[in-house]
């Protein structure tokens, strides 16, 4: 039996979300990859026994991108005419930043090898990134005459700011885990054989919190970033009030004064 493309792992409130395509490097395009992922997005975010995901690849790199040779070759979507190729986008490719944008619990990328091209992007759409030593960066598209098509430029500028993303967007280099760290594209860089670990670690901080309360927090996260002042402000209430009124909240307050640790419920 061949395993799946994607696969999914939940223990300990943590779903671990592993891109299962080593020997091709993990690519986005050219397999089933895409809708196997959007397929177990959809499985995290409709389980409440989840409060985070880890989102690394199998093998030596973390994801290779868009399949290069279907590219050359003009097979799979690549040989449409342009308006059938956008359409190939849109209903293809697009669907992923949407849906991990959407995604209620945080998600941290376990970058544990190369991560090209869509795969940087990939590695962006989440929250947090951790990297192993081995990690490469690369928003490489310029380099085969193409354009980032999947939502990468916009969360490139949102994670360094226009200046860094520009750099990165027209050199189309390749940058090690050191400088991604510089560059504060990552949290931390970590021995490769640790990384895991550290990423899990990472998650059992966020796992051990009140679940609703998490999933409401990534939601005022997301609301902070196009929202204006006194409309989120107009949030921020009603999501607050809203806590207040939780089990959890109680639970919390208890056991703090009960110099306790807390049992959460997620009710």
């Amino acid at each position: 039996m061949t395993d799946p493309i994607v696969l999914l792992d939940i223990k300990d409130r943590i779903a671990t979300v592993t891109l299962n395509d080593p020997d091709r490097r993990n690519p986005i395009t050219g397999n089933n990859m895409i809708e196997a992922m959007l397929d177990v997005f959809d499985q995290v975010q409709r389980n409440p026994d989840v409060s985070v995901m880890v989102l690394t690849g199998a093998g030596s790199a973390f994801c290779a991108g868009g399949d290069i040779k279907a590219m050359h070759n003009k097979t799979d979507q690549f040989g449409l005419p342009p308006l059938d190729v956008a359409e190939s986008y849109i209903n293809g490719i697009q669907r992923i930043p949407i849906a991990l944008y959407n995604l209620d619990v945080p998600t941290i990328a376990a970058v544990n090898g190369a991560a090209v091209g869509a795969g940087c992007d990939l590695t962006m759409m989440c929250d947090m990134r951790i990297a192993s030593e081995k990690a490469k960066f690369g928003e490489v598209f310029l380099n085969l005459g193409i354009i980032p098509g999947d939502a990468g430029s916009w969360f490139l500028i949102r994670r360094l700011g226009y200046q860094m993303a520009a750099e990165l967007t027209f050199s189309a280099r390749m940058i090690d885990a050191a400088e991604a760290l510089d560059l504060d594209m990552v949290l931390e860089v970590v021995p490769h054989n640790d990384l895991m670990a550290r990423a899990r670690a990472k998650a059992a901080v966020i796992a051990a919190k009140p679940p609703r309360t998490v999933r409401t927090a990534k939601r005022l996260l997301r609301n902070a970033e196009r929202m204006d002042l006194p409309d989120f402000l107009n949030t921020a209430a009603a999501y607050q009030a809203l806590m207040h009124q939780t089990g959890d909240h109680h639970e919390a307050l208890s056991a703090f004064l009960e110099k306790r640790q807390p049992t959460y419920s997620g009710k």
